[in-house]
C-alpha cells in the first residue's frame, strides 16, 4: 500500500518533493535558533537547557549564522528558546531574515508577551506563531505554565494572532492534563487556530488519551491533529522508532537547530541533553551529513525513544526514494 503525500500530514516544511532531492546540496529548508534559555513561565515538564546552551546568545553570532544560513538558500526559520520575545535582538533578526528573502519566518513563544510586542513581530515579517496551549482556560494554563498569572492574555494573543496569520497551538500532555485533552482542542479550535499539535512530554509518553471524545469536525479543519489522532487510534506512538522504520536520519541533512555555539541533529535530541553534532561554522553541513551516514538512529538512545512520529515518516519516505 502506498503512503500517502508527506504534505497530506500538515506540516509545511515536509513534502514528498523535499524527501526526493534532500543532499548536503539542496537548499536549507528549515533551521532553528535557540536565543535564550530565559522563560518567564515554569511548566513543569520543560527541561533545562544544556549547560553550554544556556544564556543569551550573542546578537551579532546571531546575526552572522542567519546570513550564513540565507546564503545557502534557506527556506524556513524558527526563532525559539526559552521565551524568544524576552531576546533584545529578536525583531532585528526578524527583519534580517524577511530582508533575506526566507519565506517563512516562524517564532514558537507561549504567549505571554504584549500584544504591541506581537504586532511589531508580524509588521517585521513573522508569518507563523507556534504558541503553547495546555489548557482550557486561563486558570488551567496558569496551572499549567507554574502560575504566570497571563494565562488570560494568553488566550487573548492566540484568538487575535489567529486573524492576522498562520497560527498553531503546542499541547502538551501530561498526566496532569491528558485527562482534558478533548476540551482542550474544542478551545483551539474555538480561537481559530489553522492547527493543534498534541504531543506528550518527554517522561509522560503513553499515557491514556481519551481521543473519541474529539470530533470529527475538529479533526477535518487540522490537519496535524488528525494527522496525530489517527496514528493514535491505530495504536502508534507519538514517539520513537518501530522496528520496521529507517535507522538513518536524513532529516539533518538540510534542516539544522542550534544552541550556544553548537549545532544538533534536532531541536529534542538537544532538550533531551544529546551531544552537539559539532561547532556552528562554515562546514555544518559536511558534519550533518556524516553525522546521517554513520549513525544508526534505532541504536541512539535518545532518538530511538523521542524521535517524532513525523520525522520517522519523513525519514521513511527518503529512504523509499532512495531504494524503490
Amino acid at each position: 500500500m502506498t503512503a500517502p503525500p508527506l504534505e497530506d500530514i500538515g506540516f509545511y516544511t515536509l513534502s514528498d518533493a523535499r524527501a526526493s532531492q534532500v543532499s548536503e546540496r539542496s537548499p536549507l529548508w528549515r533551521c532553528e535558533m535557540l536565543l535564550t534559555d530565559r522563560c518567564n513561565f515554569h511548566c513543569p515538564y520543560c527541561k533545562e537547557m544544556r549547560y553550554d546552551c544556556r544564556e543569551d546568545m550573542p546578537p551579532h553570532f546571531a546575526a552572522w549564522i542567519l546570513q550564513c544560513w540565507i546564503q545557502e538558500g534557506l527556506k524556513n526559520v524558527r526563532f525559539s528558546g526559552g521565551e524568544p520575545t524576552l531576546y533584545d535582538g529578536l525583531r532585528d533578526l526578524v527583519r534580517m531574515a524577511m530582508a533575506g528573502g526566507i519565506g517563512r519566518i516562524a517564532v514558537s513563544t507561549n504567549g505571554s508577551a504584549s500584544p504591541g510586542d506581537y504586532r511589531q513581530l508580524l509588521d517585521g515579517g513573522v508569518n507563523d506563531f507556534s504558541i503553547s496551549l495546555d489548557g482550557c482556560c486561563a486558570m488551567d494554563i496558569e496551572r499549567m505554565n507554574g502560575g504566570s498569572r497571563l494565562g488570560s492574555r494568553v488566550i487573548s494573543n492566540i484568538r487575535w494572532l489567529a486573524k492576522e496569520t498562520y497560527v498553531t497551538v503546542g499541547v502538551v500532555l501530561t498526566q496532569q492534563n491528558a485527562p482534558q485533552v478533548a476540551d482542550i482542542v474544542r478551545f483551539a479550535d474555538g480561537l481559530g487556530v489553522a492547527d493543534i499539535r498534541i504531543i506528550t512530554a518527554a517522561q509522560d509518553d503513553g499515557l491514556p488519551l481519551r481521543l473519541a471524545e474529539i470530533p470529527a469536525d475538529i479533526l477535518s479543519r487540522h490537519p496535524i491533529l488528525r494527522y496525530r489522532v489517527e496514528n493514535l487510534r491505530a495504536g502508534r506512538p507519538l514517539r520513537g522508532i518501530g522496528p520496521n522504520d529507517c535507522d538513518k536520519c536524513h532529516l539533518v541533512k538540510d534542516d539544522m537547530a542550534m544552541a550556544g555555539q553548537r549545532h544538533f541533529p534536532c531541536i529534542i535530541y538537544l532538550r533531551e541533553g544529546g551531544d552537539p553534532i559539532g561547532e556552528v561554522g562554515p562546514d555544518m553541513r559536511q558534519e550533518r551529513v556524516a553525522w546521517s551516514e554513520e549513525t544508526n538512529r534505532k541504536a541512539d538512545p535518545i532518538c530511538s525513544k523521542n524521535c517524532l512520529d513525523v520525522c520517522v515518516d519523513y525519514n521513511n519516505r527518503v529512504q523509499d526514494f532512495i531504494n524503490p
